[in-house]
């Protein structure tokens, strides 16, 4: 009886290895694969959002950071103070400077009158006029040195003003690499900001591509994460004149504009550009593009795939990388070639267990 029963069991799973995983509600809907019917030609370049506007602060003088006002994110006014370094020693330096330019102002006052006396008594025939000369060069002696601890003075509260660092426009405190206690040096990153107002996309073109694409400005799209592709505003890309001799390539940017949520400096991007054909990219799939309706993207976990049908009419899933998204229809990278026949209602195709 015990033999029976696992021949039965043999048999049963035998037969359901039989049946094929899949199975239709209803007739499904077919596409066939093909190319861009527009026959438009695109090339991709890999992007990143910049910001127009940022900016890394250091100091230029040493000292204890002893007030740090902001933190990353904070949003900053221009002049407003973000950091400021101990700066006793060069208040000191300021009293001493100020204390002198006292005393030189009080030698110029005793010389003054000196000078007026020694006029005097010149015109009475008093004196000669090497003793008038000589109370002249010290009244003018005098003067200068008034001047000399003037300038002094206003360097040292300049320099006092370096102690404080603040926003140079108004932005958005993108990073700070010190801590209360550090010791500031010359020249040391401590602050970044950007405004955050004023975007733009760069990305890089190689040389092969500057000549078609200094002459589709015009129509170039970009596309960020988490938003659709839009076209360039009317002059807002530009392609700057100077070719990178390591690499060959020259920078492609274009302004975004303003006010658009969600972009921050790093963001990775894309540049489309349209009608350029070079030795170099002939043989670059996206030239040609794939689209398929989205309705025809199956979605399972951490797999994105299409139902395909093989040579028996039988629908198989099979895995697929996506590209951007045109409309209702979105590009397919690769998984699938020209000519084979997309199941575009997965609904109507179910698995069996």
């Amino acid at each position: 009886m015990k033999r029976r029963l696992i021949l039965g069991s043999a048999f049963t799973l035998a037969a359901l290895q039989m049946v094929p995983l899949w199975a239709t509600t209803d007739t499904p809907k077919i596409v066939a694969v093909t190319t861009n019917t527009a026959g438009a030609t695109e090339v991709s370049l890999d992007a990143v959002v910049e910001a127009v506007r940022q900016a890394t602060l250091s100091t230029q003088v040493a000292g204890t950071i002893v007030g740090l006002n902001v933190k990353a994110g904070d949003r900053v006014r221009a002049g407003q103070e973000l950091l400021r370094i101990d700066a006793s020693a060069a208040q000191q330096q300021v009293a001493g400077s100020s204390a002198q330019l006292e005393a030189a102002q009080a030698n110029l006052n005793v010389a003054s009158k000196e000078l007026d006396r020694q006029k005097q008594l010149f015109q009475k025939q008093y004196i000669s006029q090497g003793a008038l000369d000589r109370a002249q060069a010290q009244w003018e002696a005098a003067r200068a040195q008034v001047q000399a601890q003037q300038a002094q003075t206003r360097a040292a509260q300049t320099q006092t003003g370096f102690f404080s660092v603040r926003a140079p426009f108004n932005g958005v405190v993108s990073d700070v690499a010190v801590t209360l206690g550090d010791m500031a040096m010359p020249g040391r990153p401590m602050l970044t900001m950007h405004d955050p107002s004023a975007l733009r996309v760069s990305a890089s073109v190689p040389q092969s591509m500057l000549e078609g694409v200094r002459n589709q400005l015009t129509v170039v799209r970009y596309e960020i994460s988490g938003h659709s592709a839009q076209p360039a505003a009317a002059g807002a890309a530009q392609l700057l004149p100077s070719v990178d001799p390591v690499t060959h390539t020259a920078q492609l940017r274009m302004n975004l504009p303003a006010g658009t949520e969600g972009l921050v400096p790093g963001m990775f991007a894309r540049v489309w550009l349209p009608g350029v054909k070079t030795a170099s990219t002939a043989m670059n799939a996206k030239v040609t593009p794939v689209f398929l309706p989205l309705s025809a993207i199956v979605r399972r976990a951490e797999m994105t795939g299409v139902y395909v049908m093989d040579a028996q009419g039988k629908p198989r899933l099979r895995q697929v990388r996506l590209g951007r998204v045109n409309g209702q229809n979105v590009e397919i990278l690769s998984g699938v070639s020209t000519g084979e026949k997309i199941v575009t209602d997965p609904a109507t195709v179910t698995t069996k267990p």
